[in-house]
């Protein structure tokens, strides 16, 4: 991310920046309508709305891996019309494209940590995969047998995976679909055995009793469901972060910077967003710019080596 000191900032923020908002906002989602992250984004899109005083509008650009919608935001001009709303693929993208030339930290304005949300690990009710425990005593008596199904390869879910297999040491076999709600389908008709994917897809067919959470892939259980172990619980030292996260061009003016973020702060006091938020088993954050570009500098090499050690790569 672009650093440079306030008052440089401030000097020379172009005269519009102190006015902003004067015109509608993008705020650009780089997945397909009705994905986790198209969820909050429309919720968050609304509460902006009526803060900001501007219309604030989703633009779906899926494709590439997130990266569609990446380089439109780091290629539109500092002038707070346009705002990339992502995942933690934001701090996977350099290690899945090393040579791709586009760097969140550098090439982006960091703007908001939005929300920190659990990475479940998924079975059915029904199969003898129910534990995590049974999970890992299979994985370990049939090496490579049992699939895995995630949003894609190069996706957080496929890289959570990943680390999951080697620290645990057992060989599982990835199946990439085009979206983890295709995943959850997939697993539901019985054609793969596990699903990662986040809470938003996969936390009312375990309510229901369709699916099984056996373990979410966080430093700790989480509120929602704090009877579902967390991995590390079986596995010593695996976490596997994945959050949402607000960021707009390099060179945002301090201005707008200052603004959207105190009005990104505001709204996550509230108590109907909150509950909102913690419905879909995410944790609000919405935080000062330096906590997003402290979580990138902190992500970004250690995704970088789970894929290098994987020897993951994108298509």
């Amino acid at each position: 991310m672009q650093r440079r000191t306030l008052p440089a900032l401030l000097l020379a923020a172009p005269a519009f920046a102190q006015d902003w908002p004067t015109r509608p906002i993008r705020l650009v989602v780089p997945f397909a309508p009705g994905g986790p992250v198209d969820t909050v984004g429309r919720l968050l899109a609304e509460r902006l709305r009526e803060r900001l005083g501007q219309p604030v509008v989703i633009e779906n650009r899926a494709g590439a891996g997130g990266s569609l919608g990446m380089r439109l935001v780091a290629q539109s001009p500092p002038d707070g019309t346009a705002f990339l709303l992502t995942s933690s693929s934001l701090a996977i993208w350099p290690a899945m494209h090393p040579q791709g030339g586009l760097d969140p930290r550098t090439d982006m304005t960091a703007v908001s940590l939005v929300a920190d949300i659990a990475t479940t690990i998924v079975a059915r009710p029904e199969a003898r995969l129910g534990t995590l425990e049974a999970l890992l005593h299979e994985a370990r008596a049939r090496p490579g047998d049992i699939t895995y199904g995630t949003s894609g390869i190069g996706s957080s879910n496929h890289l959570s995976g990943a680390l999951f297999a080697a620290m645990a040491r057992v060989q599982l076999t990835h199946v990439p679909y085009r979206g983890a709600s295709v995943a959850m389908n997939a697993l539901l008709a019985r054609d793969i055995e596990v699903v990662f994917a986040s809470t938003v897809e996969t936390l009312a067919a375990h309510r229901d009793g369709r699916a099984r959470i056996i373990a979410v892939t966080t430093a700790a259980r989480i509120p929602s469901l704090p009877d579902v172990p967390a991995a590390i619980e079986a596995v010593p030292g695996y976490v596997a972060p994945n959050w949402f996260a607000l960021a707009g061009p390099p060179g945002l003016p301090a201005p707008i910077l200052a603004r959207m973020s105190a009005e990104l702060a505001a709204i996550g006091q509230e108590p109907e967003i909150r509950a909102r938020l913690a419905q879909l088993g995410a944790v609000p954050v919405l935080s000062a710019p330096d906590v997003l570009a402290a979580r990138l500098a902190q992500d970004i090499p250690n995704w970088r080596r789970v894929a290098e050690e994987a020897g993951i790569r994108a298509e």
